[in-house]
């Protein structure tokens, strides 16, 4: 009876998941579906599931003839930039704070989360008024400082839980072996993290990548623009072309999902590891 009752249970839970994974899917499908429709499919009948004929006019027009490829290149650039900075910074604060202030470790984690208590919007005018200020508004530098202002509290807040996880009996073996502490650090320690720096990395990255306020508040060229504000700038006063509005969301979206899932080990792994103490 009771394995019965377990299976009728593991059979609507299943049920149950199954149909938040299609309402999550959905939108997905549903964008990449209309970005291969043509205009005149897309206004007959917008209901329409899948499209009459198959096209890829959207994407050449978005990427060629709009410019989408530069906008992406742009991102691309920035997003890395802020991610490699941002992993170098924090994995040192994030490895001092675990080593060498282990009393100060929690109030100094969470002094850096507190950051994110600050919505980013009422940090647009003080940051805007310092890239200003340092001749860094228009330019790729000051977009990534202000990212980095934001990426890297959060990511030493990450690493601190799995440099937790790596036994100092290891760095004393290294110490003894005639390693210094910079050397410990490098050979020693990091290669057991790389699961926890992959998994932050990627949140590094994803976040840089989809950041639209402080993008379009301090970009105004066109040739620096990101995906974001690119995106945003198809939506026109009255007149919206859904065909080249869909290939837009789908080259902004896609790649990020499509990564996200080639690496979903490394921050499944990455995330139990640093939830041990």
């Amino acid at each position: 009876m009771r394995n019965y009752k377990g299976k009728i249970g593991s059979f609507f839970c299943h049920c149950y998941l199954i149909v938040l994974s299609a309402a999550a899917c959905f939108p997905l499908l549903w964008v990449l579906l209309c970005s291969v429709k043509t205009s005149g499919d897309m206004t007959s009948n917008p209901t329409r599931f899948f499209p009459k004929v198959f096209t890829l006019e959207n994407f050449t027009h978005v990427i060629h003839d709009l410019g989408f490829s530069r906008n992406m290149c742009n991102s691309v650039l920035i997003a890395l930039c802020t991610t490699l900075i941002a992993i170098v910074i924090s994995s040192m604060a994030a490895y001092g704070i675990v080593r060498f202030f282990p009393r100060l470790g929690s109030l100094m984690s969470k002094a850096m989360v507190a950051t994110y208590m600050f919505p980013p919007i009422l940090l647009a005018i003080p940051y805007s008024l310092v890239m200003a200020r340092l001749g860094l508004v228009n330019t790729r530098v000051g977009l990534v400082i202000v990212y980095l202002s934001f990426s890297v509290p959060y990511a030493v807040w990450m690493l601190v839980g799995f440099f937790r996880t790596v036994p100092i009996g290891i760095e004393e073996a290294a110490r003894v072996d005639g390693a210094n502490k910079f050397q410990t650090f490098v050979r020693v320690v990091l290669p057991l993290v790389i699961p926890g720096i992959v998994s932050t990395a990627i949140y590094t990255f994803i976040n840089a990548w989809n950041e639209f306020l402080y993008s379009l508040i301090l970009i105004n060229s066109t040739n620096k623009m990101t995906v974001s504000v690119a995106l945003k700038s198809l939506q026109g006063a009255e007149i919206l072309n859904w065909g080249d509005m869909m290939a837009a969301s789908a080259l902004v979206v896609v790649p990020s999902v499509v990564f996200f899932m080639l690496i979903q080990n490394y921050i499944a792994g990455g995330m139990t590891d640093g939830a041990v103490k």
